[in-house]
């Protein structure tokens, strides 16, 4: 779905449209279609053969799908932006301010710093990842 906005950067005015990223795109198979006639009936087809059971996805890594132990206290994006540098590691000591990773928005690198002492209970995110806001980067036990 496209969005139009009007930005207006040092007195000139600029029409924007942006579209959503990650809403479903309409497809001609979502337009409704006019009803057409039933075509003349034909011979019976064979049957198909059974389809073969999907396979199943493969596990994806660890470190990006970890999630937050029990008790833990999560820290989240505060902003969209991609993730370009990871200072530390699970199981390793932080204190408040620590620096845990680099955040880039805007070409800007914005540092993460841990809210809290603790140790670094898990990681969710890679070096490369694009995250939103509210979007879960690691957790301290």
């Amino acid at each position: 779905m496209l969005r139009k906005f009007k930005i207006s950067i040092d007195g000139t005015q600029y029409m924007v449209e942006m579209e959503e990223i990650g809403a479903p795109t309409p497809t001609p198979a979502d337009a409704v279609a006019a009803p057409v006639a039933a075509p003349a009936p034909a011979a019976a087809p064979a049957p198909a053969p059974a389809p073969a059971a999907a396979p199943e996805p493969a596990a994806a890594p660890a470190a990006a799908t970890a999630s937050a132990p029990a008790g833990a206290k999560v820290q989240t994006a505060p902003m969209p932006g991609k993730i370009v540098d990871i200072k530390l590691n699970v199981g390793d000591a932080v204190s408040n301010g620590t620096v845990v990773m680099v955040l880039e928005a805007m070409k800007m690198e914005n540092q993460i710093i841990a809210e809290s002492d603790g140790k670094i209970a898990s990681i969710a995110v890679a070096k490369g990842d694009m995250v939103n806001p509210g979007d879960e980067l690691f957790s301290i036990a």
